[in-house]
């Protein structure tokens, strides 16, 4: 329904005419994703709330100059993004940590990897597997993380993720890619120990 309401003409005009009862509307339906990616890029529940407030306040204040290139909702997200990136940026991550080479082409994946490609679907979607999979999520270097969590966690389509980022489509696809490959050495014990599991109940 939320997905509707904000891509809806109708909705649209309301926002950018600005009514406010239509930017109400908008912060509901969008303010539980947008905290819970900044919760998830940051890790801490107060960095999360001025990512939020901040997202909002520099939203309202931009409204005139949205020109409906792109979904509203992709707009707010790019945003927040941005703001999560620049916190990260003036905390004490150095330029390395920052990933700024996460899209150079050279891919190595390291050794005895498990590949969960194989794993049946129900043990991919259980709660604990989430949880262990997010929770290496935070491994990750900015960048990556940031891809991860909009395509695989936030359900953004490739191109979606790229207008968010302002990045190409390639650049989305090659740190998707560099994100899967480390969340697999992160979590091959895991998952080694998940498959072996299914294997003894079987």
């Amino acid at each position: 329904m939320s997905n509707e309401v904000l891509h809806s003409t109708e909705f649209l005009t309301r926002l950018l005419s600005g009514e406010r009862e239509a930017f109400s509307e908008l912060l509901d339906l969008t303010s539980p994703r947008i905290y819970a990616l900044g919760l998830r890029m940051l890790g801490n529940g107060q960095d999360a709330e001025d990512i939020l407030q901040e997202t909002y306040i520099k939203a309202f204040r931009s409204l005139k100059t949205f020109e409906s290139r792109s979904s509203v909702e992709t707009w707010l997200f790019r945003i927040a993004a941005n703001e999560a990136l620049m916190l990260l940026r003036k905390g004490k991550k150095s330029s390395a940590d920052m990933d700024l080479d996460a899209d150079k082409p050279e891919l190595e994946e390291a050794p005895e990897i498990v590949d969960w490609c194989c794993l049946p679907e129900h043990e991919l979607m259980n709660t604990e597997t989430r949880t262990m999979l997010e929770k290496a999520a935070g491994s990750l270097s900015p960048n990556l993380r940031m891809v991860f969590l909009l395509r695989e966690i936030q359900d953004f389509s490739v191109k979606e993720t790229a207008e968010i980022l302002g990045v190409s489509e390639d650049v989305v696809k090659t740190r998707l890619v560099r994100a899967r490959l480390k969340l697999r050495e992160e979590l091959s014990v895991y998952f080694r120990e998940r498959m072996g599991s299914e294997v003894n109940d079987g």
